[in-house]
């Protein structure tokens, strides 16, 4: 068995930083899996059908950017390695989403939010606060996150104009990969969040939607 390298704390900045800048710089991931909207064809939309669509994956983009954050900083932090590479693995996974949403917004001649690094910075400030909190709020916020992701995704879907299939495929595949995320943790030990932090998650999401939209 291979044995894995003692990393200095130098390295884990970089490695932090190198992740981060992936996660901010458009076009800087590549998915593992090919797009479920590659074999679709690309049908014509009015302008402003190609600008709220784009505005819905500009906010779904950030959101992935947020969800790399999310498990860097519960990675960090977190107590068990089982939980370091199940935060990982997400991770990993994540970065298709993160992708498509990316390669869909360049089809639709429109870009990623100027404001992800502050939402980068925010949710990894509270995947770490989240990791120090104990592995099993650690697992359980991944749980209610992915929740919420999956309810918004659901919403967008059903904003999607019917000549947009491209869009509608990645949204429907992204949402099949958000609810098997969630119910892993909570399958791990991930405990049900209290009331005023899904109300804080929510209200932070809200914020995050609002601005992303158009910014």
């Amino acid at each position: 068995m291979t044995k894995k390298p003692n990393l200095s704390s130098l390295d884990k900045i970089l490695i932090q930083c190198d992740q981060a800048l992936r996660a901010c710089v458009p076009g800087a991931n590549k998915a593992s899996r090919a797009t479920p909207a590659k074999k679709l064809e690309e049908q014509v939309l009015s302008e402003s059908e190609k600008q709220h669509v784009a505005g819905l994956m500009r906010i779904n983009h950030t959101g992935e950017v947020c969800a790399q954050a999310l498990y860097a900083g519960q990675a960090l932090t977190a107590k068990s390695n089982s939980t370091v590479e199940s935060m990982k693995q997400a991770a990993a996974e994540e970065i298709d989403h993160l992708a498509w949403c990316d390669e869909r917004l360049t089809q639709l001649d429109s870009r990623p939010s100027f404001l992800n690094p502050i939402f980068y910075g925010l949710s990894y400030t509270l995947g770490a606060a989240a990791g120090l909190a104990g592995d099993k709020w650690s697992l359980g916020f991944v749980a209610e996150t992915e929740k919420q992701v999956s309810k918004h995704l659901k919403s967008h879907l059903l904003e999607i104009p019917e000549s947009d299939p491209k869009t509608k495929a990645i949204l429907e595949q992204m949402i099949v990969d958000e609810e098997r995320h969630g119910e892993t943790a909570k399958k791990s030990g991930g405990l049900e969040l209290p009331g005023p932090i899904k109300l804080a998650m929510k209200v932070m999401a809200k914020v995050m939607k609002n601005t992303t939209y158009r910014i």
